[in-house]
């Protein structure tokens, strides 16, 4: 996760690189991503064949930037899928609210973030695809109107804001699809904005390019005035994709319930391990500006202390002053002081006042100095109680979050519970039906012993008429 670190001499950082660092891309690196059909499955990479279709042959499937590449592109298909479906089944033109559509614009931000290049300006590291969807304008001459319309909207001030704006007027003018196999054709430009294994560098954009095809069939009308495209925070809801277990059959209901439970925990602990992760890169952030608050304190008592002794100076001079002119009303009133001693008087009186109106002039700046570190002071005290508030907040969903997941354990241990009953039940049934078995085999049998006895009975009965005959 990329931070944007502040200079040394400067006072306070901003609330736009404060809060860069929880806007950044959670990719699930320890977890695969794979379409179930229309749902999101997530797989512990140690449980699972790391050889999926997708994937290139030639890479590592162990590779973490692949794994994000191939996480990325599975959340494309079911973003793409599910927006044509739901948009389908809704029969209307789409506007800026609607869930699957912001989610699928931030499915395609983090393709497009993935594997930029950083680049150092003044005010330290930036990563932008505004320049990357520039191109577009270059290779294609009708996509200049999306880029004259993007620049000419107002209130966007971030690369970021106008790159997310230049998405929305390309979905509604359909060409989305095209500008992007646009670009990926030319991954010799795209080398200046991306490393090697990017998204957009590799297969997996070409894949995504051709998905976004299937957009075409819909209709939308995002109205941007007003939207605030600047600051908005980009975090891919996996939510919307996790498997339900009402999808699963009667015959394997208990195991879709097992398996949506673990696939449901697993998403949580990695949104735990995420916002632990942004919980502490504020507190650094907050230990940081705590020091440069007890730096700026220790400045301002000293320069307190400096304004202290220009004070006592000034009054020196002054009374040093008053002492030089009743020194000189003194001298006029006699006349026999001697001439040669009076012009020196007036030169070290003159001297006298030049060094009184420094030392004036060093007064009025470490005041001046004094009241900006005042400012700053209470502008720093600002910006510590909003982070934090903001850490605050940050702590009570992670609290949140850890209940979710104790309650889903609780979950996963009654239902083991209930499966292992289920299982002792069919035991004992089987022991039941076996022991039914050997009693219908000894009916058997008997019934044949019977039968035998019936026949030489009835031989011997036989056999006694014809004696009796």
């Amino acid at each position: 996760m990329s931070d944007l670190t502040p200079q040394s001499e400067t006072p306070t950082p901003t609330t736009d690189k404060i809060t860069q660092a929880a806007r950044e891309t959670i990719y699930l690196c320890n977890f695969r991503v794979s379409v179930d059909g229309e749902w999101l499955c997530l797989r512990e990479l140690n449980d699972i064949s790391l050889t999926p279709d997708p994937e290139p042959a030639h890479e590592d499937p162990k590779d973490p930037i692949a794994i994000e590449r191939l996480n990325l592109m599975n959340m494309a298909k079911l973003s793409i899928k599910g927006l044509i479906e739901s948009a389908l089944n809704l029969g209307r033109t789409l506007d800026s609210d609607y869930a699957p559509l912001q989610q699928f614009f931030v499915v395609m931000e983090h393709c497009l973030k993935h594997g930029l290049k950083t680049k150092k300006t003044f005010l330290g590291q930036n990563k932008s695809f505004w320049g990357a969807l520039e191109l577009v304008e270059k290779l294609t001459p009708e996509a200049g109107e999306i880029t004259a319309s993007v620049k000419d909207l107002p209130g966007l001030k971030t690369p970021l804001g106008r790159g997310r704006a230049w998405l929305r007027l390309a979905l509604m003018q359909k060409k989305l699809s095209d500008y992007m196999k646009t670009i990926i054709n030319r991954k010799d430009l795209l080398s200046e904005f991306y490393e090697p294994n990017a998204l957009m560098m590799e297969e997996e954009g070409a894949v995504i390019a051709g998905l976004l095809v299937g957009l075409n069939v819909i209709d939308a009308n995002l109205c941007m005035k007003g939207e605030d495209l600047d600051s908005q925070v980009g975090v891919i809801d996996f939510s919307m994709y996790l498997k339900d277990g009402g999808h699963s059959s009667k015959s394997a209901e208990g195991d879709g319930q097992i398996t949506a439970i673990l696939d449901q925990k697993n998403y949580v602990e990695e949104l735990n391990r995420h916002l632990s992760a942004s919980v502490n890169n504020l507190q650094a952030k907050v230990d940081a500006l705590e020091k440069s608050n007890t730096k700026l304190t220790e400045e301002l008592a000293v320069a307190n202390n400096r304004i202290i002794t220009l004070q006592e100076d000034v009054e020196r001079v002054k009374e040093e002053s008053s002492y030089q002119l009743e020194s000189r009303k003194a001298l006029k009133n006699d006349t026999a002081v001697d001439g040669q001693a009076l012009g020196e008087t007036r030169k070290q009186l003159k001297e006298e006042t030049l060094l009184r109106l420094d030392v004036e002039k060093e007064l009025e700046v470490q005041i001046g100095m004094k009241q900006e570190m005042e400012l700053s002071m209470k502008m720093l005290e600002k910006d510590v109680c909003e982070k934090q508030d903001a850490l605050v907040e940050l702590r009570q969903q992670l609290e949140d979050f850890r209940a979710i997941n104790q309650q889903l354990t609780h979950k996963s241990q009654s239902t083991d519970t209930s499966s292992k009953q289920k299982s002792e039940v069919i035991v004992r049934l089987e022991e039941k039906i076996n022991q039914m078995s050997g009693t219908v085999k000894q009916l058997e049998t008997s019934e044949k012993h019977s039968v035998k006895q019936a026949r030489n009975l009835n031989s011997a009965a036989e056999k006694l008429l014809q004696l009796q005959q």
